[in-house]
């Protein structure tokens, strides 16, 4: 068995627990409030704007052992420099205040995992970072190819609202096949560990954010 599908199933428990959250069925059945895309929108912003910051904190701490990693890594930013722009042009698209959005603070599990996958660069093995990976893009794979369109068309909202969630779901599709053949150059028993504890971290923490969200049919003054 490859590390990556090795990965897949030791994470297999976490990824599920996932994917049964509420707020993510009807998601993926295109039953979405509109107050709970702007906050989903929200929180993304929160997390993608470290996405290249993380990514250069790692590149600088890996070891010269894994140089063809560290060039990996470069690829890596330079494609996704600037994606939190375009959630803020999404939220503005669909009738939220993208200002009030880059202003505000995120949700307690983003935040802390945030945190976490800083203090696992700077203290633990910046390798770990990789597990990020594996959560984030595998489920706006999910998100992108098996909800956006439903999604739009029940929220009656442009197709400028959902540039970063649509332009995610073929671009991570193309990570992911190369994300795939990265992991599976790791041979060092530290670094797969550090993957697999980053991941199931990563999959508890973005799962309760989800469970934050407001579900269809709800209301609420604010997203917590």
């Amino acid at each position: 068995m490859s590390f990556f599908e090795q990965l897949q199933a030791a994470t297999a428990q976490e990824r599920d627990a996932l994917f049964c959250v509420p707020v993510i069925r009807e998601a993926l059945a295109g039953q979405v409030s509109l107050e709970g895309y702007r906050a989903f929108l929200a929180q993304a912003y929160h997390h993608v704007r470290h996405t290249v910051p993380l990514m250069m904190a790692c590149g600088a701490r890996l070891p010269s052992r894994l140089e063809w990693l560290r060039g990996a890594v470069c690829e890596y930013i330079e494609e996704e420099y600037g994606h939190e722009r375009w959630i803020l042009n999404d939220i503005a698209a669909c009738g939220g205040d993208a200002e009030a959005v880059s202003r505000s603070r995120p949700s307690l599990p983003i935040e802390l995992m945030v945190a976490y996958l800083y203090d696992l660069i700077a203290r633990g093995n910046p390798v770990g970072l990789f597990g990020m990976v594996n959560v984030l893009e595998g489920t706006s794979i999910a998100l992108a190819t098996q909800a956006a369109g439903t999604i739009r068309e029940s929220l009656g909202l442009p197709a400028d609202a959902f540039s970063y969630l649509s332009s995610h779901g073929a671009l991570d599709v193309d990570h992911m096949a190369t994300y795939r053949r990265l992991m599976d150059r790791l041979d060092d028993e530290d670094d797969q560990q550090a993957v697999i504890h980053a991941a199931k971290v990563v999959y508890r923490l973005y799962a309760d954010m989800f469970r934050g969200l407001p579900r269809a049919g709800e209301v609420r003054h604010a997203s917590r």
